[in-house]
């Protein structure tokens, strides 16, 4: 037997935040970043905790280290909140999650529940039971899994992604991107995760561009957001593969945003996991098939497997170009020789995430080495 499980509700749509107005909290403790409170942002969030007493933390950092979720649960034994608030992107949600994780067995604060509030349109964190802490010190990245990490609540308002820059919009929407197409051909894949991976897939592809272009576009915006929320709960069943598995540890060495690592490193993927051999071909893997089959919705697909697939990887490819992403790491600002001199530690992390393990195709190191060497 199979479950398909979530525990989140959901608000969305214009205007979503007002649901924190009757939502019954004493102490509300906000976990957030120092951008959101000197822009005001989060007044946005604030306005609506008219009449309760709350504390903004707002000692959050990109990909966050666990000194930092230490200080949070010291902050949190102090104030003894009811509802834990995370406002922000991926970093923010995730540093609130292990907070809250790890007060509840620290400190005994059982009754502590816990709502997300995304401002960015990529990791799909306000659904997800995953979290990403960085050993600074080691240069490594710890997923966390559990299903008490799930929030509560997820609000996604619109409003809050009107700001979002190009730049960012552009990872985290090839971030969005690469949930869906993973969780997709994940080998625990199953119908409901495909079918929110596909309407993720499609949307990204619909919408990303236009988003990326024009932030005034409330529709692309709006959309993008929830593609973000549809692919975490599809990940979030089917879990990942190679692609994050790399991607974590190359964001681990060097300062590559995780989405755009994500970006550089998935055309490589698709390529490896459709396994396309030669033109006399006639057997194609379980992940060739289901990549012609979302080539085909996208309104790319070819005359058969081989050309979906490969107008797939071209589709993703002529995308990257759209958000003006780079092609390959040295673009990045990495120095040839560092990028060498980390290769096989790279690979190790790989080979150790959690992530790998429900990859569609089974990853030797001198495979990864391979990816490395292309995605450079």
């Amino acid at each position: 037997m199979e479950e398909f499980f979530t525990k989140t509700r959901i608000c969305f749509g214009e205007n979503a935040l007002e649901f924190l107005k009757k939502y019954a909290a004493r102490k509300i403790w906000i976990v957030t970043d120092p951008f959101l409170v000197e822009s005001g942002m989060i007044e946005q969030v604030t306005k609506h905790l008219a009449g309760r007493e709350y504390r903004v933390f707002s000692n959050v950092v990109p990909d966050p280290p666990l000194e930092l979720v230490v200080e949070g649960i010291k902050e949190v034994e102090a104030f003894l909140p009811d509802v834990i608030v995370a406002v922000g992107g991926g970093s923010a949600i995730d540093e609130a999650k292990a907070i809250m994780h790890f007060s509840k067995r620290i400190a005994k604060i059982t009754e502590l529940r816990f709502v997300a509030i995304p401002t960015t349109s990529g990791t799909g964190s306000e659904v997800t039971s995953f979290a990403v802490l960085t050993d600074k010190a080691k240069g490594v990245k710890y997923p966390l899994v559990d299903r008490a990490l799930k929030p509560d609540v997820a609000i996604l308002d619109p409003v809050l992604v009107k700001s979002v820059p190009p730049s960012v919009t552009a990872d985290t929407g090839m971030d969005v991107l690469t949930h869906a197409l993973e969780a997709y051909v994940s080998r625990k894949a199953d119908d409901f995760t495909d079918a929110l991976a596909e309407k993720a897939a499609l949307a990204v592809f619909c919408y990303l561009e236009r988003s990326f272009l024009d932030r005034e576009d409330g529709e692309a915006r709006a959309r993008m957001h929830y593609a973000s929320c549809m692919a975490g709960m599809a990940f979030d069943k089917a879990s990942l593969g190679l692609n994050h598995a790399i991607a974590h540890n190359i964001g681990g060495k060097f300062r590559v945003p995780h989405g755009r690592a994500n970006a550089i490193l998935l055309p490589h993927v698709l390529r490896f996991n459709g396994a396309l051999t030669d033109y006399q071909q006639k057997d194609f893997s379980r992940a060739a098939e289901k990549y012609a089959r979302l080539a085909a919705l996208a309104g790319v697909g070819g005359m058969n497997i081989r050309s979906s697939v490969t107008h797939l990887i071209q589709r993703v490819e002529k995308l990257q170009k759209q958000l003006k992403l780079p092609s390959g790491f040295r673009e990045c600002g990495i120095e040839a020789e560092d990028y060498r001199s980390q290769e096989e530690a790279i690979i190790t992390g790989a080979q150790g995430d959690a992530c790998i393990g429900t990859n569609p195709r089974g990853a030797s190191r001198q495979e990864i080495r391979e990816i490395l060497k292309k995605a450079w």
